[in-house]
């Protein structure tokens, strides 16, 4: 079963930062659980998102192909070198420690489920919509990378 096409129109971005919203409302929601780990931690996953980001955002551009989530279908180019070589989603990827190090910014346990609920709304709406459009633009040749590259890590 498909997600709703009305979902894909809902940047990635902009459920990531739903994501980090609920994140910062959950110190309210649930203030006797906050941890106690050092801010500065926050720092590597946030660097490692952006260094991610910017490698995927560059791989995409030197293969002239899209950047855009909402249209796999224009997608002119696999790319399968670089960071693709790693991951298939490392923007995705990137949001995802991005949220990770917002929780450790937060220092709060339950903002801990905001990068988990991010990755499991990405792989069900987001990366669904986009491998089926991959696979009919590309066909064994995405199959194969599939094959060969794991979906996040």
């Amino acid at each position: 079963m498909s997600p709703p096409r009305c979902l894909l129109w809902l940047p990635p971005p902009a459920v990531a930062a739903l994501v980090a919203g609920l994140m910062w409302l959950s110190i309210g929601w649930l203030p006797g659980l906050t941890a106690f780990w050092p801010r500065w931690l926050a720092w590597l996953p946030l660097l490692a998102g952006i260094m991610l980001m910017v490698l995927a955002a560059w791989a995409l551009y030197r293969a002239e192909t899209t950047l855009l989530p909402f249209a796999p279908e224009r997608t002119r180019r696999l790319v399968t070198t670089g960071v693709f070589a790693r991951s298939r989603n490392p923007i995705y990827l990137g949001d995802a420690l991005w949220l990770l190090a917002w929780a450790l910014w937060l220092q709060s346990w339950p903002a801990l489920l905001g990068p988990v609920l991010f990755v499991a709304y990405m792989n069900r709406v987001q990366i669904s919509a986009e491998e089926r459009a991959l696979a009919l633009r590309f066909g064994p040749a995405y199959a194969d990378y599939c094959t060969r590259v794991r979906r996040w890590l």
